[in-house]
């Protein structure tokens, strides 16, 4: 009897781990970064024509991104981020994009557009990143709680983390303890972990903070909040053994140059589809300088007819 119920134990704990398992490889399973460096005198000619490629690429239903800037970091650096489940979608996502925007623009305009993008920045940088769920701290449980994470959010916070050769063993180690005292300490405070595949020398890890505004980072607490005194310097002794460097830049998100999923959008589509706010405002600023001209014409007529 002691036995069954142990094995009954055993196969709950097995199945509320598979559950877990299969709701974190329900959202994608990797990220698709491509990050350009935009000249300073020619900032506003990219977001033009970015935003004329978002809008063919929209209409013409092609791929799916976030567009964000550093503004902490790098000046003129925009990002753009898709979740991808394997490479074949990632080849598949590329070629949508340019088959909407062949759509969109006729095979030559494509090209010109292309060219014009090109010519608005200085470098480029395409990377591919793996989502490391193991090691992410309270990841969110299902699809739709990642939708709304992202959804909501306007700012991300990113530590990039160079891992020493020889060492990534201990660095994961070092990470899982980091996850459960956070978890434990902070169970709403979700960093979400990636590690580059490809793009990148060595080994490279991504800690990333989602958060809705900039002031709502004074409120995470740091990790010797979390790890305590103890706790933090055996931290700092064990990154000094794995870690060869460290850097954290602040991004916001661009909705404007952004084509996010319909599970996303939804979560705030006034924020992630601002073009329909933006034409009525054209439209109500169309109409207002259209009375302008017709009060205008008016006055001339009047004035014609007094001669």
């Amino acid at each position: 009897m002691h036995r069954r119920t142990m094995w009954i134990a055993v196969a709950l704990m097995l199945l509320a781990t598979f559950a877990v398992t299969q709701a974190q490889e329900s959202h994608q399973d990797y990220l698709d970064i491509y990050t350009v460096q935009v000249k300073p005198e020619k900032r506003a000619d990219f977001d033009a024509i970015a935003k004329k490629m978002v809008t063919a690429n929209r209409q013409n239903k092609g791929d799916t991104w976030l567009a964000m800037e550093t503004s902490y970091g790098p000046g003129d650096r925009v990002t753009f981020v898709s979740t991808r489940h394997s490479y074949k979608e990632a080849e598949e996502g590329m070629n949508a994009f340019y088959q909407a925007l062949q759509k969109g623009f006729g095979k030559p305009g494509m090209g010109k557009a292309l060219q014009e993008f090109n010519q608005c920045i200085t470098s480029s940088h395409s990377e591919f990143r793996r989502r490391r769920w193991d090691l992410t701290s309270n990841a969110p449980s299902d699809a739709a709680s990642y939708a709304k994470l992202v959804g909501t959010s306007r700012w991300l916070r990113t530590t990039v983390v160079h891992v020493k050769p020889g060492q990534i063993t201990n660095f994961e180690a070092e990470v899982k303890e980091l996850k459960a005292a956070t978890e434990r300490s902070a169970p709403s405070a979700t960093i979400l972990v990636s590690q580059a595949v490809a793009g990148q020398e060595g080994t490279v890890f991504y800690f990333t903070m989602l958060q809705n505004s900039l002031g709502a980072y004074d409120s995470v607490p740091t990790t010797h909040q979390i790890l305590g005194d103890e706790g933090y310097e055996k931290f700092l002794r064990a990154s000094a053994d794995t870690v060869s460097g460290t850097e954290t830049v602040i991004n916001r998100f661009l909705p404007d140059l952004s084509n996010a999923t319909e599970e996303i959008a939804s979560v705030a589509p006034d924020y992630w589809r601002p073009k329909a706010a933006a034409t009525n405002t054209n439209a109500r600023t169309n109409a207002g300088k259209a009375s302008v001209v017709n009060a205008g014409a008016k006055n001339k007529m009047e004035d014609n007819t007094k001669q």
